[in-house]
């Protein structure tokens, strides 16, 4: 899994465990639900730190937090 797919993961399991949709993601972090659906694009394949920082904060939670998850403990080299 990459960094990308990881970030997507942890944000929907957060969703899941908050019994939020995206678009109630995007409202509670100030950012387009535009901005959260193309988080969710496969065909994307980079997302902002920045971004994620506002659904950090729109869920009350750190990037320490955040990061701090099973998800991101065996990534793929991103370098290829």
């Amino acid at each position: 899994m990459g960094v990308k797919e990881a970030v997507v993961e942890r944000f929907a399991n957060l969703c899941k465990s908050r019994g939020i949709k995206i678009n109630e993601l995007a409202n509670l972090s100030g950012v387009t639900p535009s901005t959260a659906y193309s988080m969710f694009d496969e065909s994307r394949h980079d997302v902002s730190i920045v971004t994620i920082k506002k659904f950090c904060d729109g869920l009350d939670i750190s990037l320490g937090e955040f990061f701090n998850s099973k998800e991101f403990d065996n990534l793929e080299q991103e370098l290829k």
